[in-house]
């Protein structure tokens, strides 16, 4: 991990991506945001990004599809997802998967900092 993580915020909500955007930002970490997952998988961000925050339910690439490509590249970036649609099996299969959060929409601030802060590898 580098010395100056970059959390990534993908999600096709502007008031969310910009929400989770100063939030990251006030936690001292660098963030940068993608409107799609295709636009990001197509990023040179990919390759630095030391946590993910993702939606599930987004158009042309699920949150879910995101997780499975990038596995599929080798790439285990550590995956927080949030949705306003929780689904156990949904929930099951990121966390079998690897992720570090799942969380339903709306969440508290808190909630979404220990997982950043999880993915991060910060002492608990």
């Amino acid at each position: 991990m580098s010395d100056h993580p970059i959390i990534t915020i993908v999600d096709d909500d502007e008031a969310v991506r910009t929400a989770l955007e100063s939030l990251v930002r006030s936690l001292g970490l660098r963030a940068s945001t993608f409107a799609s997952a295709d636009a990001f998988l197509n990023s040179e961000r990919v390759h630095d990004t030391s946590c993910l925050i993702t939606d599930i339910q987004m158009p042309s690439i699920s949150g879910i599809e995101l997780q499975a490509r990038l596995r599929a590249q080798g790439n285990m970036v550590p995956m927080i997802f949030i949705t306003a649609f929780p689904e156990e099996r949904v929930r099951r299969r990121a966390m079998t998967a690897g992720a570090v959060g799942f969380l339903s929409k709306p969440f508290d601030g808190s909630a979404i900092i220990d997982c950043i802060d999880r993915a991060l590898g910060a002492p608990a």
